[in-house]
């Protein structure tokens, strides 16, 4: 059955992601072409079930542990490793992560391409300048995609984390990371939460990671 109850209420998510879409139309995704990955951090299973009972084929997961033990949840849906990635995380989660969005370095490569051979991944760009974020060097970018490609991996696009700033800022962090996936003919363009989910639409977005958006204020 469908997760019932004030956290876990598909009607309630049902009618949050309408809002969203309602958004993201408004900034210029009329046709509904970007895909919503549905970030369940700090939220239990029932995230996982409730994205799927309101359509939602993709899922964001942030630390190994939960999507390793929410693999068996909902099995069908599409799952996107998008946190800080630790090497020695690799091998575990590798058959379990569909898309791996937060590649930043060459030794996340050569181990992914160890463990997890022919992976989709997205390279992660600094966009913020905030190291606590993660990601390369927006001048490293073409680069490790290069690095990569090359290792037998199959790269669909960049990801980018904007700061918590005044809008202006973000927006011209967005257009660094869209600027780079036109440059590298890369087809994603992984940008947008839930803070800033018009201005990422705004500036070409083709994925958007939403949590607190969908599913309501994470519990303490």
């Amino acid at each position: 059955m469908p997760p019932t109850g004030e956290s876990g209420d598909v009607e309630a998510v049902a009618r949050r992601l309408a809002v969203a879409r309602e958004t993201m139309s408004a900034a210029g995704d009329a046709a509904g072409q970007v895909t919503v990955v549905a970030v369940t951090k700090g939220f239990g299973p029932w995230a996982v079930a409730a994205a799927e009972a309101v359509g939602l084929g993709d899922i964001g997961e942030n630390y190994a542990d939960d999507l390793i033990a929410r693999s068996e949840v909902s099995p069908g849906l599409r799952r996107h490793f998008i946190g800080r990635l630790q090497s020695n995380k690799v091998r575990p989660l590798a058959g379990s992560v569909d898309v791996w969005q937060s590649v930043d370095r060459l030794k996340l490569v050569e181990r992914i391409a160890r463990y997890d051979p022919g992976a989709t991944v997205m390279v992660q760009v600094d966009i913020s300048a905030e190291a606590s974020k993660g990601g390369c060097a927006p001048a490293e970018t073409g680069s490790l995609v290069g690095a990569a490609r090359d290792a037998g991996l199959d790269v669909i696009g960049l990801m980018g984390v904007a700061a918590v700033a005044a809008d202006g800022t973000v927006a011209r962090q967005f257009a660094t990371l869209r600027s780079l996936v036109d440059d590298l003919d890369l087809q994603h363009c992984s940008m947008g939460m839930s803070g800033d989910l018009a201005l990422a639409v705004e500036q070409g977005t083709t994925m958007v990671r939403l949590g607190t958006a969908l599913f309501g204020p994470r519990p303490r």
